[in-house]
């Protein structure tokens, strides 16, 4: 068995230009995995293998690689950071147990920092934070640390300080050992000397020493008492100080540096070694059972255990289907026979890759701890859980956010149909945030995701890696329906038709229910007027009809249903008669309890220069956006805002024309509202129109 306490299972996650996919180039080839230098901005980078995320400059996939330092064995992940892409942030932090966060020295703390720093710790992953691009203009090492913590609401370790700032920016020194290094202009990262600590920051140094080893310290009482009592701890004990507190989350080492210019990723790495948990320290996954409850046991990390594994992403590619694998505990060996939990079946393990972006070498044996990719696995899907025939189990699943917006999309040519199928199909098991539906009236598909980059990107892979030529329609929002009104009826369902009729009776009260619970059904019936065992059928036919409202056909979300009381037939009734009386009944009394359409409302937060605060507020403003906050940066300000999806369509163009290019904006579904009178109007009249051409 391989030493688990030498594997570092890590994901690099930041805000999109931070310098993720730069910094993980530089690690790379300080760990010797490659040997040139692939650049972002050049479209050479080696993680940026898709051809939408050369041309764009941008992370659409994660991609895993692995590599070694100081003899510990690396598996990274290098996210996307744009919001459109989210779900594959989320489901690689599932599977770590640790992170880098990467922010911006100029930029800060941006919108899509938060999201993933958010996401990270719903997962409870360990971090260290990378504060890159010192060089920039504009670059403040401290400030980017005082937002950490206010906008993140986290405790960061200040671990090094920068020697110089913006163009001046030449090295670091590393408060632990007191040692300053400064690097040449060759941008060569082994091109360093270490030089003593300029005087003007000496003192600055000691002060900063200090408060990294007594927040170190609290880690250890014993240590704490020495240290009021003036003794220094020794390096291996602020070390593992430093160690026991990251795992715990309570705080963050922070680091900072240049990774275009080479300069400061190598404490990086030894800060991965020394501080990030590896497989073993952190706390094991949960079990759970059919419903998703947990069961109270765990996948505890050890290879005497079954295996047990979660496959966290599907990829297509020229090889074939990949599906990665996070492996929680027991060994897998090629030609092994495992169990997926999910849908009941058992597959062979063919070929197993340790995946280096999208190259591959060929492994027989992979234990807990390891992420490899399995190649050719047909019935296997994100988030499900691979394990011992022997030994079924379920561990804890992923869940993904319903998109919020749609587009049409039809092949140009007869013979696309097909092709777009199988696509559409590898598609959708590589990307649980997208979804596909058929209109089957007018036969369109309709292609469901996050945003309009995400679906601008879909449609690119299908014409470009999948050739299939598409003639696409207008964006669509995902409007819903809701009533406003509580409502008491009564409805009888009643068919006679010689030999044994059909009977169901049901007495009901609807009304409205919380914002985002659906739909609720309950029931307080008494004395045995409507048997029990039809309260599932009735609940059935209620819940069948939540799919289409009475206004414009849209799903219908937060009703309460109660059933109070009704009659039955000894012979005539039966599960069918009460189902077929519940779909009347919703059909007799939602357009009675003040049905309306509810609109998606999307977080939007935008970053503009300070001169054009004013315009970019008076155009949230006029898309119908309630402004949240407003918050004063060095190089900007940052405006929060709620907006209806309806009303962002093409904003990022507008953006741009506002501030001269120079805004950015990030938005995430956050709630349904109620539509104003004259859009509710169009929305329904849009929906007749469509209906009758029908």
């Amino acid at each position: 068995m391989t030493d688990l306490s030498h594997y570092r299972n890590i994901g690099i996650f930041a805000h999109v230009d931070a310098g993720k996919t730069t910094t993980t180039e530089r690690i790379l080839k300080l760990t010797g995995k490659i040997h040139k230098t692939g650049e972002v901005h050049d479209g050479a980078a080696t993680t940026d293998f898709m051809e939408q995320e050369q041309e764009r400059g941008i992370t659409i996939q994660s991609a895993a690689t692995t590599c070694y330092w100081r003899d510990h064995r690396f598996n990274i992940i290098d996210t996307p950071g744009h919001v459109d892409f989210t779900v594959e942030v989320y489901r690689s932090l599932k599977v770590l147990d640790g992170g880098v966060g990467v922010f911006c020295g100029s930029g800060g703390v941006e919108p899509q920092s938060e999201t993933n720093w958010r996401y990270a710790n719903e997962s409870e992953v360990a971090r260290i934070i990378f504060v890159n691009k010192l060089d920039r203009m504009g670059a403040d090492f401290l400030r980017v640390v005082g937002q950490v913590k206010d906008v993140l609401g986290a405790n960061p370790l200040v671990m090094c300080l920068p020697i110089g700032i913006e163009e001046d920016f030449v090295g670091l020194v590393d408060l632990l050992t007191r040692t300053a290094y400064v690097w040449d202009d060759s941008g060569l990262p082994e091109n360093f000397e270490i030089v003593d600590i300029p005087a003007d920051m000496v003192d600055d140094v000691e002060m900063y020493r200090e408060q990294m080893i007594e927040t170190a310290v609290e880690q250890d009482d014993d240590l704490l008492m020495a240290y009021m009592e003036g003794e220094e701890p020794s390096m291996e004990d602020i070390k593992r100080c430093i160690r026991k507190g990251t795992i715990a989350l309570d705080f963050f080492p922070t680091y900072c540096g240049s990774a275009f210019k080479n300069k400061g990723v190598q404490m990086v790495l030894d800060a991965v070694v020394d501080y990030l948990p590896c497989p073993t320290d952190v706390e094991p996954q949960p079990l759970t059972d059919e419903a998703g409850e947990e069961t109270g046991n765990f996948a505890t990390v050890s290879t005497d255990e079954t295996l047990k594994a979660l496959a966290f992403k599907i990829m297509d590619d020229r090889f074939g289907a990949l599906t990665f694998v996070r492996i929680y505990s027991g060994v897998l060996n090629k030609g092994d026979t495992i169990l997926n939990s999910y849908t009941g079946k058992t597959e062979r393990i063919g070929r197993m890759v340790e995946m280096h972006a999208d190259d591959r070498n060929e492994i027989d044996r992979a234990q807990a701890g390891d992420i490899l990719a399995i190649v050719g696995m047909k019935n296997v899907q994100t988030g499900h859980t691979l394990c011992d025939p022997k030994d079924p189990v379920t561990l804890e699943p992923m869940i993904f956010p319903e998109p919020v917006i749609s587009i049409a999309v039809k092949p140009k040519d007869k013979g696309g149909s097909e092709k777009m199928g199988v696509a559409i199909g590898k598609m959708i098991a590589e990307d649980p945030s997208f979804r596909v539906e058929t209109d089957e009236d007018s036969g369109e598909t309709i292609l469901k995701g996050m945003g309009e980059l995400h679906l601008d990107i879909k449609v690119d892979i299908l014409k470009r890696t999948y050739g299939v030529e598409l003639d696409v329609g207008q964006p669509q929002v995902a409007y819903r329906e809701t009533i406003t009104l509580p409502i008491e009826d009564s409805y009888t369902h009643k068919k006679q038709s010689g030999g044994s009729g059909q009977f169901g009776k049901i007495d009901y009260r609807i009304k409205p229910g919380e914002p985002g619970t659906g739909f609720v059904f309950s029931s307080s019936v008494v004395g045995g007027n409507v048997p029990k065992e039809f309260f599932p059928a009735i609940e059935k036919g209620f819940k069948g009809m939540m799919a289409e409202g009475p206004l414009a056909a849209y799903p219908v979300l937060d009703v309460e249903v109660e059933l109070y009381d009704g009659g039955f037939h000894a012979v005539d009734s039966s599960a069918v008669a009460f189902e077929i009386a519940a779909k009347g009944a919703f059909r007799q009394s939602m357009p009675k309890a003040g049905p309306q359409i509810i609109e998606p409302i999307m977080k939007v937060d935008v970053y503009t220069p300070e001169d054009h605060v004013g315009d970019v507020i008076g155009d949230l403003n006029r898309r119908r956006g309630m402004i949240k906050d407003q918050e004063a940066g060095v190089t900007g300000v940052r405006i929060k805002a709620d907006v209806p999806l309806s009303e962002m369509f093409g904003y990022i163009g507008h953006l741009r024309t506002m501030t001269s290019g120079r805004g950015q904006f990030s938005m995430e579904f956050s709630h349904y509202m109620p539509c104003p009178q004259n859009i509710s109007t169009e929305v329904i009249a849009a929906a007749k129109e469509l209906k009758e051409a029908k």
